[in-house]
């Protein structure tokens, strides 16, 4: 016989069924549109089933994206190369959600500046914003027509402090890397981005369970004052400081690369909780930040913590460490969940090493969902092309739910 805990029904161990059984779940009546989770009988010997019935979730999407679609970027060895965050990204997930069926499209409400300024530097917001433009003007170090693409060469090393007033100098101080070059799109492209971001965040104080905000470019890489990594604005930070300042808020990041950006934003605070599973920085981008003993400081002490992954990690195992930090954000007890996804964990991704499958996309999704937390998922990377659609769809679906209750 089982308990109430919670308001909820806890099955019996051991409970079985004669009914029809699919996956190990049984099955009564006509029930081809539901997910039998498991099977009770209540305090009265009725026997009752616990339902995932499908539910629409909002996919906040902007067609800004567009006008960022930068002609290259530079890797390793001087590699020039064309940009692998592009705009197909976005259409091979819309295409895929669209098969789906569950994703309602809608396009984001404007919040303003207030609550990208709560998170990120007023200066390096306005260099965003205006340094495209100055930079025509200025004409940059030889004094010729500038070109098409704005991009730092010049960085400042740790100890150097002097902030210049120069458009190439600022694009050095407030850039860490030659993959977020700066073109006339760039600043509404991301500035919408981070409206699908706080769109999704309203709809979950609205009451929405989950949300996906559908962002491009991604922002998991760029600090309070920085960019880098193909972000400019970190959305997913933006986003939690937003629920934060409502209620209390966890941050969890599972793209491929540390999320050096959302780390930087809150490692002095304990105002969210942010985790971070990724490559281990010892061999992967972005190298300088995601080690396990980065905990936060001063007052956020303990209010982050990094799982730092090898190679070739499969999906069980992957799973395991993932279970390990969902524990932390129990013993946390958000209110509210911001799920930075990043599809470049899969195993054919060419900026990866790991060995996520499709299956494995949608394990990870329900470990997240049944935190039963209100989610907001914000896209950040993912450049398999061919797949990328087909492995958002698999993590996404696990929130596309809603458990039910009935006979």
């Amino acid at each position: 016989m089982p308990v109430l805990v919670n308001d909820n029904l806890v099955a019996q161990p051991g409970t079985q069924s004669t009914a029809n059984v699919i996956g190990g779940f049984p099955i009564v009546g006509s029930a081809a549109d539901r997910i039998p989770l498991r099977y009770l009988y209540d305090w009265r010997n009725m026997s009752y089933f616990i339902w995932k019935e499908p539910i629409h979730v909002k996919v906040i999407y902007a067609e800004t994206h567009r006008q960022h679609y930068p002609p290259f970027e530079i890797l390793e060895g001087g590699e020039k190369v064309p940009m692998f965050e592009s705009p197909d990204r976005m259409d091979i997930i819309l295409a895929a959600l669209d098969q789906a069926g569950w994703a309602e499209i809608v396009a984001p409400r404007d919040f303003g500046l207030a609550p990208i300024l709560a998170v990120h530097d007023a200066e390096y917001v306005d260099f965003l914003q205006h340094g495209f433009a100055d930079w025509q003007v200025e004409g940059g170090q030889l004094k010729q027509q500038a070109r098409d693409v704005l991009m730092g060469t010049t960085f400042p090393p740790r100890r150097w402090q002097h902030k210049p007033t120069s458009v190439g100098g600022r694009i050095g101080y407030y850039t860490f890397d030659l993959s977020c070059p700066i073109v006339a799109g760039t600043f509404p492209a991301a500035l919408d981005a981070a409206q699908c971001a706080l769109t999704g965040a309203q709809a979950l104080l609205d009451g929405a369970p989950a949300t996906f905000a559908l962002c491009r470019p991604p922002g998991h890489h760029a600090g309070r004052d920085f960019a880098g990594g193909y972000c400019y604005l970190n959305n997913a930070s933006i986003a939690a400081q937003f629920l934060a300042n409502q209620a209390r808020t966890a941050v969890l990041d599972i793209d491929y690369h540390a999320g050096n950006g959302t780390e930087d934003i809150f490692y002095h605070s304990a105002d969210v909780l942010t985790i971070s599973l990724h490559a281990n920085p010892n061999r992967q981008y972005p190298y300088f930040v995601g080690a396990a003993d980065e905990t936060g400081e001063g007052v956020g002490r303990g209010y982050h913590r990094n799982f730092p992954l090898p190679a070739a990690m499969d999906d069980d195992a992957y799973c395991a460490t993932l279970a390990n930090a969902l524990q932390l954000i129990r013993n946390f007890a958000p209110h509210y969940l911001v799920l930075s996804f990043g599809a470049d964990i899969f195993a054919g991704d060419p900026l990866g090493d790991l060995a996520i499958t499709t299956a494995g996309f949608g394990q990870i999704g329900a470990l997240i969902e049944n935190l039963g937390l209100p989610t907001l998922v914000v896209m950040e990377g993912g450049y398999n092309i061919g797949e990328l659609g087909v492995n958002t769809v698999a993590l996404l679906s696990a929130f596309a739910q809603r458990e039910t209750v009935g006979q």
